[in-house]
């Protein structure tokens, strides 16, 4: 498959739902555009991708993907900018961890530089659909799931790749509570941390919930040896700011996903000449810099919510209180700055923006 000989065939709805969604009241990730993508994988080689009607698929009963969990995905964002472009944000970035994943998972991989036309191809069909209003997004969805109608332990040989859109608003209406895990865990090395599939994603649900019924929203996950460093919050990176340093766990673990939202935020960070650490991160360390007032922001960083501000962290039958939300001068200094490159207010130095 070469991107410039690629062909993508259309086969456009007969009557647009648009006119059925309420722009000013986006759930998030129930409202779906026009079309879907679809590329099948078989007989050794990619087949001719489409773009069709957003419709439910067929499955086989024995699709390996609902025996074996043979299933990976990434998260990503277009945006309308202040001079009419469509913009998505570092689709590169998504590209390459979604290649990784297709590794990791013995699947097939997808060149970058088709993964990003694929993409490009589907926002532009559906770019009716990208919300104008504030905190708001085209959210896009690839997947590639195994297919074979097959009962029997193995790599599938047939796959298919898809990819639809969701408009949609904010991810977390509110300041997070977050409840630190020092039982279950959601990966150990040498596992499939790394990789964004959907498995490290079912195995956190029973603990979240868990959490959610002691009045927390989501978890801060630690190591599965001993527990005592944290790794990431719920299903995103996490960004602690102590003594106006930049602190987050290292991603040189492969427990850990290396997130794109947060490379975007240290990235920030560096040139701005913020000092910054990544490094393990002891729980005791962030408890003692609560405790003597070292601690100024919290916060989670990922696609869905880009940033989300952690306001309290259970831990050990203790809830601390983190400062309030209005005086974090960093984390909101780089959620508006993100939101400035992503609308063409600010400059895009950093390259994150692929114009459609």
């Amino acid at each position: 498959m070469v991107t410039d000989n690629l062909e993508i065939q259309v086969k456009p709805v007969a009557e647009s739902r648009i006119n059925q969604v309420d722009f000013d009241n986006l759930p998030f990730g129930r409202v779906f555009s026009d079309h879907m993508l679809v590329m099948d994988y078989k007989d050794g080689e990619w087949q001719a991708p489409e773009i069709v009607p957003f419709e439910p698929i067929k499955l086989h009963p024995a699709s390996s993907v609902i025996h074996y969990g043979q299933s990976i995905f990434e998260g990503m964002k277009a945006y309308r900018m202040e001079n009419g472009d469509v913009a998505v944000f570092r689709a590169y970035d998504n590209a390459k961890r979604f290649k990784e994943s297709a590794m990791r998972l013995c699947m097939p991989e997808i060149p970058e530089e088709v993964f990003v036309k694929l993409v490009n191809e589907l926002v532009k069909t559906d770019k009716q659909w990208i919300p104008s209003s504030a905190d708001s997004a085209l959210y896009i969805r690839p997947y590639l799931f195994a297919t074979d109608e097959f009962i029997g332990i193995k790599p599938s040989d047939t796959y298919k790749f898809m990819i639809f859109t969701c408009p949609v608003g904010q991810y977390y209406p509110e300041p997070l509570r977050v409840k630190i895990e020092e039982y279950y865990t959601r990966a150990v090395q040498g596992g499939v941390g790394r990789a964004k599939t959907a498995g490290n994603y079912a195995a956190s649900l029973y603990p979240a919930r868990l959490a959610q019924k002691e009045g927390y929203h989501q978890l801060i996950w630690t190591d599965a040896i001993e527990h005592k460093y944290i790794e990431e919050s719920g299903t995103m990176n996490i960004v602690f700011v102590i003594d106006n340093k930049i602190i987050s766990p290292s991603e040189e673990a492969d427990t850990i996903l290396r997130g794109i939202t947060k490379r975007s935020v240290l990235d920030l960070a560096n040139d701005w000449g913020y000092e910054v650490e990544e490094r393990r991160v002891s729980v005791e360390e962030i408890i003692t810099a609560i405790k003597e007032g070292r601690l100024q922001e919290a916060f989670g960083a990922g696609t869905a919510a880009t940033i989300a501000h952690i306001d309290v962290i259970h831990h050990q039958g203790t809830d601390y209180k983190l400062p309030e939300i209005e005086g974090r001068e960093f984390s909101k200094r780089v959620y508006n700055e993100l939101n400035a490159i992503k609308s063409g207010k600010s400059e895009d130095k950093f390259n994150w923006i692929v114009r459609i």
